[in-house]
């Protein structure tokens, strides 16, 4: 572990633009977005059919991978290679555990945990997996657990996949690039970033982080809209939705701009302190011992049953519940796998592969098991004691809405809220962050370690990743729509995890 300095050394800036792909992206962007804000029923008609279709045909691939992931990384782990070291053998972590960690947490899951975790269990409960009976006790134990399973370990191998696939070349061989295409170098250590297969796969690289990102966006601004209308007594309007955005963008164009020192790392530690004091508020004015005893309840009962939600598919009554959830979020991974692990890969230099996923796997299924337990069970209370009819509200309203009115019932709830909302919005910057670093990162050229893109390109960035979540907004079907595009675009990125691992295992072997 490190020590950092209190006042960080200036930035190393590194790379001209790679003009060919910066001009994909951007009309990557452009061609996304025109269409859906033109045309948006139409759009959302599209992507809800070619959502029903993949997850329908293709969801048992996902699951299929998501196995193989899991054994794979543990079987890294426990053999040598699980020795080498990210960097040169006698190199120390460039940041502390904490703020990797912090880092590791912010970047992977966005604002989108503030929203699952508060109102998962009201989706299953009326709907609860294994045929159980809607509110029976054996429906909310799966409510309470399966959020759990979702957001844990097996998520963050699909995270962890692309990491050291990336981190393991890029370190050991001395890259001079830092992009996905990086991750096939153990199967062709001869071409380089200029080779058609490798714009290819930098290509494929850029669709997925611009539709993953736009995705989580378009969910996480409602949300953080609701909150703030009820905050300052307006109704949530798609003008409010915008605006939020912007302030959103205003947020993380600043602190990207400000560097990956300056800026991701100490937002990212801000925000995780943050987390754990509403927490705490939270499980202490709270119904305190029902909260501990279901979140105790939740982790035997998600650990108990790990192999069997892992493998089930459904066959016989094909309810919908694995193609509505289960493939979703594990195509959510998957979609964001590849910005989050050049990202990951660019703060874990001095650390070892054993390390990345030991620490992967714990800190971030422990960091977002907390919300689930705390904020999840209080709204599980408010719904089994009556006090507030949090699936009502969905039902009538939207999930954000509930989600809003969980946190007025707290004492001071108001301020409860402000405090939800400026972590969602911080949770929200920090993953833009990210993606805007991995975005400037693969259109520059010549990115060595410890180096940073351009400044001016990080902010380009920022706010070229808006358009298409502003699109997004245009569309009817909301949660169903966010659902649908991340499928999609994981889809490519899904088959290219193969290649991936196929190369770290000739890279690791290499060493």
């Amino acid at each position: 572990m490190t020590v950092e300095s209190s006042s960080p050394s200036p930035e190393k800036i590194g790379g001209k633009v790679d003009r060919v792909l910066f001009g994909f992206a951007v009309g990557l962007i452009i061609s996304a977005t025109i269409p859906i804000a033109l045309f948006p029923e139409q759009s959302s008609r599209i992507i809800q059919d070619s959502y029903t279709l993949l997850a329908d045909k293709l969801g048992i691939f996902y699951q299929w991978a998501t196995i193989a992931v899991v054994i794979f990384l543990i079987w890294i782990a426990a053999s040598r290679y699980g020795n080498v070291r990210l960097g040169r053998d006698d190199e120390s972590p460039e940041f502390s555990l904490f703020s990797w960690g912090a880092m590791l947490f912010c970047a992977g899951i966005g604002a989108g945990l503030m929203y699952w975790a508060t109102i998962e269990w009201a989706m299953y409960i009326e709907s609860p997996p294994y045929g159980a009976e809607p509110r029976s006790v054996e429906a909310i134990e799966w409510a309470a657990s399966y959020g759990l399973f979702h957001w844990g370990f097996a998520a963050w191998c699909l995270y962890c996949l692309p990491t050291l696939a990336i981190a393991v070349p890029f370190y050991r061989n001395n890259l001079p690039t830092l992009r996905l295409s990086v991750s096939l170098h153990g199967l062709f250590p001869r071409h380089d970033e200029h080779h058609w297969l490798s714009r290819s796969v930098d290509f494929l690289f850029m669709i997925a982080l611009v539709g993953g990102t736009g995705t989580s966006l378009g969910l996480a601004t409602p949300m953080i809209s609701a909150a703030m209308g009820r905050l300052i007594g307006v109704e949530q309007s798609f003008g409010l939705d915008v605006a939020v955005l912007f302030l959103c963008v205003a947020v993380f164009g600043t602190s990207v701009y400000m560097g990956l020192d300056r800026g991701i790392r100490r937002l990212s530690d801000i925000n995780v302190i943050c987390v754990l004091l509403l927490a705490t508020y939270v499980l202490v004015a709270g119904p305190t011992l029902f909260i501990l005893r279901m979140g105790t309840d939740s982790i035997g009962f998600s650990i108990q049953n790990m192999v069997r939600m892992i493998t089930w598919t459904d066959p016989v009554t094909r309810s919908g519940f694995i193609e509505g959830y289960t493939v979703f979020y594990w195509a959510w991974w998957v979609a964001y796998a590849p910005f989050f692990g050049l990202f990951v890969a660019r703060i874990s230099r001095g650390r070892t592969v054993r390390g990345v996923i030991v620490n992967m796997m714990l800190l971030g299924s422990l960091g977002c098991a907390l919300p689930y337990i705390v904020f999840g069970n209080y709204g599980l209370n408010l719904e089994l004691t009556e006090q507030l009819s949090v699936t009502q509200i969905i039902k009538d309203q939207n999930p954000q809405a509930a989600i809003t009115e969980i946190f007025l019932t707290l004492p001071l709830g108001m301020l409860a809220l402000a405090a939800f909302m400026v972590i969602s919005i911080i949770f929200a910057a920090t993953t833009y962050d990210s993606a805007s670093y991995a975005l400037a990162a693969a259109a520059t050229r010549h990115l060595e370690p410890g180096q940073n893109p351009a400044r001016w390109h990080r902010v380009f960035w920022a706010f070229g990743l808006v358009a298409l979540p502003i699109a997004l907004m245009f569309i009817e079907g909301g949660l169903k729509v966010v659902q649908s595009a991340t499928l999609v675009v994981s889809l490519p990125i899904l088959v290219l995890g193969v290649f991936m691992s196929w190369s770290l295992v000739k890279s690791l072997r290499d060493q």
